[in-house]
């Protein structure tokens, strides 16, 4: 079968929602060329959430009992303790606490629905968000020539006939996780989707009009053929008005990007397009300076990302089962206030998985008292564990896939016992 990257590579081709106009209607009438077919059978979906910027895993959950702690972040630390006008963390296990802003998690995490790895992070030490981002996103934190991603690669290893919507991204511009060999797509919005020329002779930004004629004169097999088998489910979202959704359970979404992105995730794995890998971004976690505590940017980051995390929960409804959140982002933060009220860039963070087969109500992971002979190069949280730890367990627990010399190539198996059997 001829991939969806060839495809790609063949007509410089790439999906994503630009402006208004609904569904083209040359992907309708592709989609109308194929035979209809019953929609596709609920699977296992893993939603994988980057937080560009590198999020403070320290002030998200917070050692709050560590002296050492305590005195690097003379205006930033927060305590568990209700001390004057202060709001205080949430105590999860008497040693860690998380961010007064994310109490959306607080039944999560009692349900033992929702787990924490601390120290997590990359073995390449590098403090760059394009190389750190590139590398996490690759899988292969020491290689700069891997082609693919490793969302790509496991979208690959699932073994069956692939719907095109086995893999979307719900931004404008397919991210490096999904780059590959594999079909993936990136829709920034359902209501919209839509077609943006890039690269092609004929020129950028070709209206629709003009791509319809490319398609139906081309005397390329590759584009027409490989064209139709990429809009299969193109009529399912043209049949549904996805403008009128309503999320189940009174689910209320934030307004944020991250929200929004969510909410349509929800709706695609409803709609049974045969979604199984789907990806969102949330930005804004590069806080250099004026971090703030109980309130400020990082407040506001941490209360956007775990009020559309639990939303997107509440609006699954029965569908829980089915599904695994899991976070990432590509470093940490300086254990060390800096002189801005902020911090820089550091080395490991946490994460959040939230799902019913995840041995969760814990903080995973191995967090060292903050002394500086314990510091990563005197100064950072030490990555204790290797993100490839958590993304293989959680993709061989929740999407079955055991096949880690693809998956992670240069990388041996280590479980952390963050999901469950």
């Amino acid at each position: 079968m001829t991939s969806r990257r060839a495809f790609l590579k063949a007509g410089g081709l790439a999906l994503f929602g630009v402006g208004i106009g609904g569904v083209p209607t040359f992907l309708a009438r592709a989609a109308d060329s194929f035979k209809q077919k019953p929609a596709y059978k609920k699977n296992k979906v893993l939603v994988c959430i980057f937080q560009r910027g590198a999020m403070d895993g320290l002030m998200a959950v917070t050692p709050f009992t560590d002296a050492y702690l305590k005195a690097a972040r003379p205006s930033l630390f927060m305590s568990a303790a209700t001390l004057g006008n202060n709001t205080p963390l949430f105590d999860l296990d008497g040693r860690f606490g998380l961010h007064p802003s994310m109490s959306s998690f607080i039944p999560l995490f009692k349900e033992n629905r929702l787990a924490i790895v601390h120290g997590v992070g990359s073995p390449n030490n590098t403090r760059s968000h394009f190389d750190a981002q590139d590398y996490m996103e690759s899988g292969t934190p020491f290689s700069k020539t891997t082609t693919s991603g490793w969302l790509n690669r496991a979208s690959g290893l699932l073994g069956h006939d692939a719907s095109p919507f086995r893999a979307v991204s719900l931004t404008s511009s397919l991210p490096r996780s999904f780059y590959g060999d594999n079909e993936a797509i990136a829709i920034s919005n359902l209501k919209d989707f839509s077609i943006q020329m890039q690269g092609n002779p004929m020129g950028t930004n070709m209206a629709a009009k003009s791509f319809e004629e490319l398609y139906d004169q081309t005397s390329s097999t590759l584009l027409k053929e490989t064209g139709k088998e990429s809009f299969d489910a193109i009529k399912i979202l043209q049949k549904t008005d996805v403008s009128k959704y309503t999320p189940a359970n009174n689910a209320v979404y934030p307004t944020s990007a991250l929200g929004t992105s969510l909410k349509q995730i929800a709706q695609l794995i409803k709609m049974d397009v045969g979604l199984q890998v789907a990806f969102a971004e949330s930005s804004g976690w590069d806080t250099h300076f004026n971090q703030g505590t109980g309130t400020g940017v990082f407040a506001r980051n941490v209360n956007d990302l775990s009020s559309s995390i639990n939303a997107f929960w509440t609006d699954l409804d029965t569908l829980q089962d089915e599904v695994t959140v899991m976070t990432m982002t590509e470093f940490g933060r300086t254990v060390k206030q800096n002189g801005t009220g902020g911090t820089d860039h550091g080395r490991a963070s946490c994460l959040f998985i939230l799902g019913n087969d995840v041995n969760g109500g814990k903080v995973h992971g191995n967090v060292q008292p903050l002394t500086v002979e314990n510091l990563e190069d005197g100064r950072d949280l030490a990555v204790t564990t290797d993100f490839r730890s958590v993304f293989s367990e959680v993709a061989g627990s929740h999407l079955n896939i055991h096949n880690n010399a693809i998956l992670f190539p240069d990388w041996k198996e280590s479980r952390i016992g963050v999901m469950r059997g």
